[in-house]
């Protein structure tokens, strides 16, 4: 018990670290030095005593998810607002039961939060994972003007439901959209992957090069992130 404690604190100060996007030197340390690193993060840049209940819960939360499922239940049964209700459909979402976690977000949309952008986001994240592409190009029907939804996962997810439907030049004009560079990393491989699917080496080709070349001045923690990427990146590269 003892071990997984310190594996769950090292996974929330992690967390942390990318979140709060804090200097990634914090990383090593708790990676190294996993109890002491952790506290002395904690301590230093997370601790006050208003945010001590949060620490706490977000570890018991990593430890044993079906408890913040719970206590969310608990918390939608006591006041059925929307926000409680997007909350437990998020950690559903979070845990892989998309079944439950788009039946929430259906409900929660049935107020007046037709057009909710966070909401039809997420609803496409679990549209995509059970593959029902179908109603991932009718809700993002629904956002695709919204400013965020441009160059975005989402639009990304977009681009592959458009594929699976047959229609392969909007999927690359939204596939497209994600090649920025130093970013994207796993879904340009896959967009290179899609262009030589229909054909486009020299543009798929152009795309790995840029993936290998990107790799080489990553930060260490993206290299552990991202490595594989860049290996398949590689391979495909070499298979031309």
């Amino acid at each position: 018990m003892y071990f997984y404690l310190i594996i769950a604190l090292q996974a929330f100060c992690i967390y942390h670290v990318i979140k709060h996007r804090n200097p990634y030197y914090w990383i090593f340390l708790i990676f190294f030095i996993p109890l002491l690193g952790s506290v002395i993060y904690i301590l230093t840049q997370v601790y006050n005593k208003r945010d001590a209940d949060k620490i706490t819960s977000g570890i018991t939360n990593i430890i044993n998810p079906t408890k913040k499922i719970r206590d969310l239940e608990k918390k939608l049964e006591f006041s059925e607002t929307y926000q409680n209700r997007v909350n437990l459909a998020d950690a559903y979402l979070e845990i892989g039961d998309n079944e439950k976690a788009l039946k929430h977000y259906k409900d929660a949309l049935e107020g007046n939060f037709q057009n909710d952008f966070y909401v039809i986001k997420n609803m496409i994240e679990a549209f995509t994972k059970i593959e029902d592409y179908k109603s991932v190009v009718t809700h993002a029907e629904h956002i695709k003007s919204h400013p965020e939804f441009v160059k975005s996962r989402t639009q990304f997810l977009y681009g592959l439901a458009l594929e699976k439907e047959g229609k392969l030049e909007e999927a690359e004009e939204n596939l497209k959209a994600i090649d920025v560079r130093f970013s994207f990393y796993n879904e340009r491989l896959v967009y290179a992957q899609f262009l030589l699917n229909i054909n486009k080496k020299v543009e798929a080709q152009s795309i790995l090069e840029s993936l290998i070349s990107e790799g080489q001045y990553m930060t260490k923690p993206n290299k552990k992130i991202y490595g594989a990427t860049i290996a398949d990146a590689k391979k495909l590269l070499e298979s031309l």
